[in-house]
């Protein structure tokens, strides 16, 4: 039901369900969850419930919102085992009942003779081959027919006359259809304990051939293994004044690398020092041949000769403009005081016509 999505609500909302019921039946008490509440906060508690039990969680919350899946079937899982070991539940080996002797042959005999079941498999599977095969409930209803016959007759038939010959004929001609398969049912424990026993049979019949030759391997390696501990120590006491010789020699390297990895790192640190003092030298050359450019080029004094004049043009355009305003005052005051001077004429005569009247 876990295994594969079919409806994710009614999933999500059994799987919180049965989980809910496991903790609970493994001690923990567990509020059950509702069918409206919040599906992260119910996939938090039943995760840290699991955690608190020593099972990792190495999944995110989001793969349980489906309610399926290979995680909500291992949450599942472990909760169940965790109900079961608190419960104290342990498997027992299986009680077979004890069957007698008549009912095992009525068993077989039915496992063996179930003609409507074997119709039927055999209808099913094996349609192609009806020709060949009898059917049995038509020979069973026949031989029933034939039987009532015979009784209904009461024995008037004592003695065959029958010629044997053509009865040996009809048999051979009808053999092929005689032919009742059996369908065994692989389920049975009968059938597993004869294979189990069959199969303990061929491994001990391999075992024995096999272990003669593991035998002679294990020999062969160990002789030989033999062999090689002994070059070994033949090739280290002939060697061994070969070997201090290399371990001198892999001294005096060692002491060479040390050396060698001194003497790199002062000669980093110059060249470290050499190209800053280069960087410097660079900069002090583009900055003198920046000065010597600006000292013989005649540029500036083009440029300042232009200015010179420009100053010049403008000082002689601010001066007429200070003569045009110099005149202009000019002209005011002059009119300002040719206008006094009438006024005061005025108000003479207005006075002096004023005392003559």
């Amino acid at each position: 039901y876990f295994a594969l999505p079919t409806n994710p609500g009614e999933q999500f909302f059994m799987f919180c369900t049965l989980a809910a019921w496991l903790i609970t039946k493994a001690g923990h008490p567990f509020e059950q969850p509702q069918e409206y509440d919040d599906p992260n906060a119910i996939i938090s508690k039943v995760l840290s419930e699991l955690r608190s039990f020593g099972r990792p969680v190495d999944f995110p919350p989001s793969k349980l919102k489906a309610g399926c899946g290979e995680q909500a079937c291992y949450v599942l899982d472990c909760l169940a085992e965790e109900a079961l070991k608190y419960t104290g539940f342990s498997w027992k080996r299986p009680a077979y009942p004890t069957e007698e002797l008549e009912e095992e042959e009525i068993t077989e005999d039915d496992a063996e003779l179930m003609l409507n079941k074997l119709e039927e498999d055999v209808t099913e599977e094996e349609s192609d081959n009806e020709e060949n095969f009898i059917d049995l409930n038509v020979l069973k209803a026949q031989t029933y027919r034939s039987d009532m016959n015979e009784t209904a007759k009461q024995e008037e038939i004592l003695q065959s006359t029958t010629d044997a010959a053509e009865w040996n004929l009809e048999v051979e001609r009808v053999l092929p259809q005689l032919k009742v398969t059996v369908r065994t049912d692989n389920k049975d424990w009968r059938i597993h304990v004869d294979q189990m026993h069959q199969h303990k049979d061929g491994i001990e019949s391999s075992l024995k051939e096999t272990r003669g030759y593991l035998d002679k391997l294990h020999n062969e390696i160990s002789r030989t293994l033999e062999k090689i501990n002994s070059r070994e120590k033949y090739i280290n006491n002939q060697l061994e004044h070969l070997v201090q010789e290399y371990r001198s020699a892999q001294a005096l390297l060692s002491e060479a690398k040390e050396k060698y990895q001194e003497g790199s790192g002062g000669v980093t640190e110059r060249i470290r020092v050499l190209s800053e003092i280069t960087e410097v030298l660079e900069r002090v050359k583009q900055e003198t041949e920046e000065k010597g450019s600006s000292m013989t080029d005649g540029a500036p004094l083009v440029k300042i000769k232009q200015a010179l004049t420009k100053l010049k043009q403008e000082t002689i355009q601010m001066d007429i403009q200070i003569g045009v305003m110099e005149h202009t005052l000019l002209q005011s005051k002059l009119k300002e005081k040719s206008n006094m001077t009438t006024d005061m004429h005025a108000t003479m005569i207005s006075e002096a016509t004023g005392g003559a009247y």
